[in-house]
């Protein structure tokens, strides 16, 4: 569409501000190619407490004003006041209310917080994460009546805001006010876990201050879901084509407790974009901002410093001649939090390099492939692996006792929680990115390992199905450790017996991102679905 819009992104996570997953890149990289494309964008989102606003810049309006908060038995409001700052031209709002600030992570409850009480268990989620929600939500829907500003369009992201939609149209004031308003709702995971739901439909009718026939008619599984309250109210859609498909019309939708067929049997039909990536910020041609050792160019060919890249990671986790310890050990203050278990030889720097980024759980499939290399895999002698990651304990121990054991010892290592630094350093040094997820909605880490010359390894899932095997990588689709096994063989041995077929998909691989999948093509494709949001507003005018 022509018409330049006035955007509210709703949003728990920002990245540079608060992040904890994908979510944060694709609301700030969406947030600023809407506004390069002359569009105005307002990101609204809490000031959680470990947000230092005025060290990020933000100065404190002068607006404030209490919200009805409900519970069952009790009447109740809570006070908001409003930080203002930006970045890139994106205005950013944060929500001050003691409910966020007292929060030192943004789902979970941290080791500090469980020292104070042990009833917060460290990793486990807010016990108020409904009303840490609602609250989000009807501030920011009652600071557009407060300023005097309507939005043309509230983007809502994932199930922590999903009740936007429903709000503008259902509370008196709001759904007056707002009634030129449209509204958007991308979910970025669909899963069990993911929707914010509630059992209690007596306190979610309170605090919401939804009518009960709205409560009634969005539960799933006898509790009331965000997510299929807010889709009634607007369009919506996944961030991916193929992840839509798979939520309505295969049983992965089993993974999300059937919430795709759910919204089918309500008329609902799920669309899909695919996310964005902005290459510059991996690009490889720019060494010393990626922290990476050399410099390399997958588009023109020029790998020499990639190879650098590889021997580099492989000596600093390889085994020092006549010494017990390795390089990283001496550097372990350049990467706080990680620890390496097992070894690289630095006589393999000629074979393949696999490699791994991520988060270790049921869904990324990381237990898969621990089972391949105890398995089918474990004959393999011509290829080393680096893993980066941490998560469910039972798969990182997995990792941990494959990288002291033969076969891989001296071939596997596992480097146990996270480094951005050390993340870089990995891609770029790989050869093949290994991602065998069960259920995947988008990926991020295939683009940013197809950027860094290091051709992705899947399971053709969601919005992996974008990874075209024998293009841009490899793909197979069975969930089990032999197809995993069967596809990486297949690019360790086309890697030993071809380097020119696998140049071409490196080169391949990144200029189809820079062509389809940077933000500015993707934007185009919400700027349409934004019209079609607009277009169902004319029921409410």
């Amino acid at each position: 569409m022509n018409k330049k819009l006035d955007i509210w992104m709703l949003s728990r996570e920002y990245r540079g501000i608060a992040g904890a997953g994908g979510v944060q890149d694709v609301v700030r990289d969406l947030s600023e190619a809407l506004v390069r494309s002359g569009s105005r964008a307002r990101v609204i989102l809490p000031r959680y407490g470990f947000v230092k606003a005025k060290e990020l810049g933000f100065r404190k309006l002068d607006i404030s004003f209490d919200v009805t908060m409900d519970y069952t038995s009790e009447e109740r409001r809570e006070d908001v006041t409003f930080w203002k700052g930006g970045v890139n031209g994106v205005e950013v709002l944060l929500v001050d209310a003691r409910r966020f600030s007292e929060k030192r992570d943004i789902y979970t409850y941290t080791a500090e917080d469980e020292s104070i009480n042990p009833d917060n268990r460290r990793g486990t989620g807010h016990y108020d994460y409904f009303a840490m929600n609602v609250l989000h939500q009807k501030a920011a829907l009652a600071l557009a009546l407060v300023t005097g500003k309507s939005p043309d369009m509230f983007h809502c992201h994932d199930g922590h805001t999903a009740l936007v939609p429903a709000m503008m149209r259902e509370i008196d004031g709001f759904r007056h006010y707002l009634r030129g308003s449209g509204a958007l709702l991308t979910i970025h995971n669909a899963g069990v876990g993911y929707h914010q739901e509630v059992g209690d439909l007596a306190f979610a009718h309170a605090n919401t201050s939804l009518p009960w026939r709205v409560i009634y008619s969005s539960q799933l599984h006898g509790s009331f879901d965000p997510l299929l309250a807010g889709a009634a109210y607007c369009p919506v859609n996944t961030v991916s084509e193929n992840y839509a498909r798979e939520l309505q019309e295969t049983e992965l939708d089993a993974m999300t407790g059937w919430l795709g067929h759910a919204l089918l049997e309500r008329g609902i039909r799920l669309s899909g974009i695919t996310n964005g990536i902005n290459p510059a910020e991996f690009d490889p041609r720019h060494p010393r901002k990626l922290g990476i050792p050399a410099g390399f160019d997958p588009s023109s060919g020029d790998m020499a410093g990639k190879l650098r890249c590889k021997s580099w990671l492989m000596r600093l986790l390889s085994t020092e001649k006549g010494g017990a310890q390795t390089a990283f050990h001496k550097q372990r203050q350049e990467y706080p939090g990680v620890t390496l278990h097992g070894t690289l030889d630095m006589a393999m720097r000629e074979q393949p390099l696999v490699t791994v980024v991520g988060r270790f759980s049921t869904q990324k499939g990381l237990d898969i492939l621990a089972s391949a290399l105890e398995g089918p895999l474990a004959g393999s002698g011509d290829f080393s692996l680096a893993v980066l990651g941490s998560g469910q304990r039972e798969i990182e121990e997995y990792f941990m006792y494959l990288a002291a054991a033969s076969p891989w010892k001296g071939r596997l290592a596992y480097l146990s929680g996270y480094s951005a630094l050390l993340a870089n350093q990995i891609y770029a040094a790989g050869d093949f990115f290994v991602i065998p997820s069960r259920y995947e909605p988008c990926g991020l880490t295939d683009f940013i390992a197809q950027l860094m010359g290091n051709l992705p390894v899947v399971r053709a899932t969601g919005g992996l199905v974008k990874v075209r095997d024998g293009f841009n990588g490899f793909s197979f689709t069975e969930p089990d450790s032999h197809a995993l096994a069967a596809a990486l063989r297949r690019a360790v041995d086309l890697f030993l017996s071809d380097p020119d077929k696998i140049r071409k998909m490196r080169k391949d691989a990144f200029d189809n991102i820079h062509k389809n999948y940077t933000w500015d093509v993707v934007v185009e494709k919400y700027l349409e679905l934004y019209g079609k949001a607009l277009k169902m507003v004319e029921k409410y005018v």
